[in-house]
């Protein structure tokens, strides 16, 4: 089920909301965390069933050996820690990849060999990137001694629960478990009502009219990589660029808002990453609970800064062509999270020969680094990127006498988009000079002006003939 939908806004969440806090208002508070537990599943198996008793299996499974490393912690041990962690933390990694990857192993395989081993055209199971690196970080945890006693139906909470279960953000269990068991969280609570309301809109807009509009040019453009001009290619990677931004942060805000609605609060996820002045500073702006996860459990674990330079640019480099392999079974994405990598270990010996470059230099640098990585992100194959950033950079340029007029005019392929350059130039002033979603959230007050801007993103839902997936569905 889509959060732009009207199934979602007018049936499910509506629906859900209710009978929750109906449960709870008669004391049935066991009943009511099961009920979200009941919806979170429905709302998981709408988009296609037969991927429930996945998420089932999986979710049992972890629970028992968080509960085996809870046992081994008040008695005598009877097996290894390490084992027992090994075994796990495989056997979560095994699922996924063999969902995610076995296709383009085979692929790979095939190329190799010469062989032509059969495709298992595998269909991706919805959020099992997330609900995997999750369960993850909660065994991890149990093997350090972090976790309390939890029973199944908080555990099974904490992973389905509807509004970050699909796409994020990453919860760990320690935010998000105690939040579950306050009893001050089964009342209904007006404030955080009108605070989730208004975020769950603004990503709504974020998405259906900002995001789906940029990608309409974005596809367009990378559909015929090769015939752009140098105006095309960077309209294409720019669209692209403010495509992912407001899709993705659009869908945190929308995640935020709805578990807010039940006094749940979300980690923030996003924190204007195009305002970025570094690689480093991006990535503590952007997609903040995946940084979080590769940092505690991966980089951190690979020894982080602690074994010198050179195995810190070694830890630096892995980290982030892991992070970029999680996104997805392609090489675009192995050279994407490479390029990241890359400019963070090229930022750090930046920083330690010291010199210092202007505030306004830094921000170009960076976002123009972060939109030809993103070229590679979107691309279907490396031929695409490659065409795209030829054509950016060495491509046919036309000097119009108004660039407006040439998009009008003269453009082939964005000949009936004629305010395209003035939705660019709109994008970077609110990716830029705009207070965020976050800041915008502190700043709430139940007056006229926030009521206003909510019925303004309301809106939105009459846009809804163009529904669509969110970019992260996919990974």
């Amino acid at each position: 089920m889509l959060f732009n939908s009207y199934e979602f806004i007018f049936i499910f969440l509506p629906i859900t909301f209710f009978i929750y806090f109906y449960l709870n208002k008669k004391h049935f508070t066991q009943a009511s965390k099961g009920f979200l537990v009941f919806a979170s599943l429905f709302f998981y198996s709408y988009w296609n069933i037969i991927y429930l008793p996945l998420i089932l299996v999986s979710m049992f499974f972890n629970f028992t050996l968080g509960k085996l490393f809870s046992v081994q912690h008040k008695k005598k041990r009877r097996y290894s820690k390490k084992m027992l962690l090994g075994f796990g933390v495989s056997a979560n990694l095994a699922l996924l990849g063999y969902f995610k990857y076995t296709d383009f192993f085979l692929i790979n395989f095939n190329r190799v060999t010469g062989l032509e081993v059969p495709l298992l055209h595998l269909a991706l199971p919805l959020a099992i990137s997330f609900y995997t690196f999750q369960q993850i970080a909660y065994l991890v945890d149990s093997y350090k001694g972090e976790t309390s006693d939890y029973d199944f139906l908080n555990y099974a909470l904490f992973v389905t629960f509807f509004p970050q279960l699909i796409a994020g953000p990453i919860v760990h269990h320690a935010e998000m478990m105690p939040q579950f068991a306050k009893l001050k969280n089964k009342v209904k609570n007006y404030q955080h009502i009108a605070v989730g309301l208004f975020l769950f809109f603004m990503g709504l807009f974020k998405k259906v009219v900002i995001g789906d509009t940029f990608a309409n040019w974005a596809n367009q453009g990378f559909a015929v990589a090769d015939k752009l001009n140098m105006l095309e290619a960077w309209i294409a990677s720019l669209s692209y660029t403010f495509h992912i931004y407001f899709d993705f942060s659009g869908y945190t805000d929308m995640a935020i808002g709805a578990a807010l609605l039940f006094n749940i609060k979300l980690p923030k996820n996003f924190f204007s990453p195009y305002k970025a002045t570094s690689i480093q500073d991006f990535w503590r702006r952007w997609h903040i609970t995946l940084s979080r996860f590769l940092r505690d459990y991966l980089y951190i674990p690979l020894g982080g800064n602690r074994k010198g330079e050179s195995r810190t640019y070694l830890n630096l480099f892995t980290t982030f062509v892991l992070g970029g392999i999680w996104h997805g079974a392609g090489w675009t994405f192995v050279m994407w999270g490479m390029l990241h990598g890359v400019g963070l270990i090229v930022q750090r010996i930046w920083q330690k020969v010291g010199i210092h470059m202007p505030r306004v230099l830094a921000w170009f640098i960076t976002f123009n680094f972060v939109n030809i990585a993103w070229v590679f992100f979107n691309a279907e194959n490396f031929h695409v990127a490659k065409n795209v950033l030829k054509n950016m950079f060495t491509g046919t340029f036309v000097m119009p006498l108004s660039l407006i007029d040439h998009v009008k005019h003269f453009s082939k392929l964005y000949q009936h988009e004629t305010y395209l350059l003035l939705w660019m130039l709109g994008a970077f002033i609110l990716v830029l000079f705009f207070p965020n979603s976050m800041e915008l959230k502190k700043r709430f007050k139940p007056n006229f002006f926030y009521m206003g801007l909510t019925v303004i993103f309301f809106l939105a839902v009459f846009l809804l003939y163009r529904k669509s997936e969110f970019i992260y569905f996919n990974f």
